[in-house]
């Protein structure tokens, strides 16, 4: 078996188990932690030398139409599939005790596991799109039923714009597969390149794939306008859906965006450009100046999750091999970050009942570990060195200003990075303010009395940590499983001018 398969059996399989009567919670963290073995094993035997799509299965289903089940993975392909066993283990390990229909509630987070991973391990875009929806229904059943607040409402709101997105993807990806010449049809995402590359499909059919792959997209990613389902969902989810949504799943859009998006329609990509540039200061300023208002700490980081997607489009517009990188690293840098900060807000509304900054202060007197493990996620995600964030940041920078270069006055591209550089300054002064009000002055009502996090629970947290250090300091070590898809797909490392 494919170790792609037992990547993607291996949730499904337990959350099947857990149905049948097995312990929810023991089954849910063992099946996760044998997910991230494999992963870890697939990353340690992947041939670097080689490249390419590796650990591959297929079976055809329609083959006249060109549609299989097929899997593979690239160096991309497989940080993204870390990156999801990761982030669900940690989120399993940090799901609170005493919840309600425990077994629907960790079969749920395995089923959005598992369909994050069907999509990162496809490599057939029917499969990629339907993994993808697979995950959808969860997520709403767990805002709805387990969330905190106005929780349905959220539940309906962040369904309606998904599944409006996806509708929108889907007549992209079939737009993309009828625009191709009728003998060579295919859902194959490792022939596409290929095929379109050798015979590129023209200006006009390309500009409107794009259009439509990049709405879809961007919906499901939070592209401004179409970002407000993000904060409400997230602030309303339980916090291991909200892990596995803001860490993995919203990731599947940037992931489609440069796995399908740029190599396959670049002329199109370019045509769009300005526009998406305007969009993404849309997120990075409008929804920074919204975050900094933000009176509750999990409102915030929903509001930062989609500030921060801002960043990923700038990379993604750079249509060049250095932008693109950066944008390939954030997914995983932002992955593990956003996280990492709703976990914390999860252990601190436990402790304290509430995530308004008018009810909390003083807490690292009380708890010092959780008030440095913040201090640590607030750090990676202003983007301070030492953090892969920092790194993603600043190749995504150098990649959109340098479109313009040589120069003769600033081009759109080098104003939108100017204007996209003061995104930095106001996640900072966000995350500190968090930081003050939640753990520094004199402790409040709330904060009496409460204990730090056992240190048989600290390890999902310090793991998160461990990882940024480790991407921030060794970025090299994630570029050179990033590179080699970005340089070998058509379009994909070519300049606007």
């Amino acid at each position: 078996m494919s170790l792609l398969n037992l990547l993607i059996l291996l949730p499904l399989a337990a959350a099947l188990a857990i149905f049948a009567g097995a312990p929810a919670r023991r089954t849910a963290l063992g099946a996760t932690a044998t997910a991230l073995l494999v992963a870890l094993a697939a990353l340690v035997g992947y041939d670097r030398t080689a490249g390419g799509f590796q650990f591959a299965f297929r079976a055809d289903i329609l083959p006249d139409w060109g549609l299989a089940y097929a899997v593979g993975a690239d160096g991309f392909s497989l940080l993204m599939l870390g990156l999801t066993t990761v982030v669900a283990l940690c989120a399993i390990a940090v799901a609170p005790a005493n919840i309600g229909n425990e077994k629907a509630y960790f079969a749920s987070l395995l089923f959005i596991a598992a369909g994050a991973t069907g999509a990162f391990a496809s490599t057939d875009l029917f499969f990629f799109y339907l993994f993808h929806e697979l995950a959808l229904i969860p997520t709403f059943l767990l805002i709805g039923i387990w969330g905190t607040g106005d929780r349905r409402q959220a539940a309906w709101k962040i369904t309606i714009y998904l599944a409006a997105g996806s509708f929108v993807l889907l007549i992209g990806l079939l737009a993309l597969y009828f625009a191709l010449p009728a003998g060579v049809r295919t859902f194959d995402m490792v022939r596409l390149p290929e095929i379109l590359g050798a015979t590129p499909l023209g200006a006009g059919p390309q500009k409107w794939i794009a259009l439509l792959l990049l709405t879809g997209f961007g919906v499901l990613i939070s592209l401004f306008p179409f970002h407000t389902w993000a904060p409400d969902a997230y602030a309303s989810a339980p916090v291991p859906a909200a892990m596995l949504h803001a860490g993995v799943l919203k990731k599947f859009g940037l992931y489609g965006l440069i796995r399908v998006a740029v190599p396959l329609v670049p002329e199109g990509m370019r045509h769009w450009a300005d526009l998406l540039l305007l969009l993404l200061l849309g997120n990075i300023l409008v929804v920074g100046l919204i975050t900094l208002a933000q009176k509750q700490l999990d409102r915030m980081l929903g509001c930062s999750s989609v500030m921060h997607m801002g960043y990923a489009f700038l990379g993604i517009a750079s249509l060049n091999q250095t932008g693109l990188g950066g944008a390939a690293l954030l997914l995983v840098a932002h992955g593990l970050s956003i996280a990492l900060l709703f976990a914390l807000a999860g252990e601190i509304r436990q402790r304290t009942g509430s995530l308004d900054f008018k009810d909390l202060g003083g807490l690292l007197t009380c708890a010092p570990f959780l008030g440095l493990m913040f201090g640590l996620a607030a750090f990676a995600s202003i983007g301070l060195p030492g953090f892969a964030n920092f790194a993603a940041e600043l190749l995504i920078f150098f990649g959109a200003f340098g479109n313009g270069l040589p120069f003769a006055g600033f081009d759109s591209y080098q104003f939108a990075t100017t204007l996209a550089l003061w995104g930095v300054v106001i996640s900072a002064v966000y995350m500190l303010r968090a930081y003050r009000a939640v753990f520094m002055g004199g402790t409040s009502g709330r904060c009496k009395g409460i204990t730090d996090l056992p240190a048989g629970a600290r390890w999902p947290l310090v793991l998160l940590v461990a990882l940024l250090l480790l991407a921030g300091c060794w970025p090299q070590l994630l570029l050179d499983f990033i590179q080699p898809t970005l340089s070998g797909a058509p379009g994909m490392v070519a300049n606007v001018r």
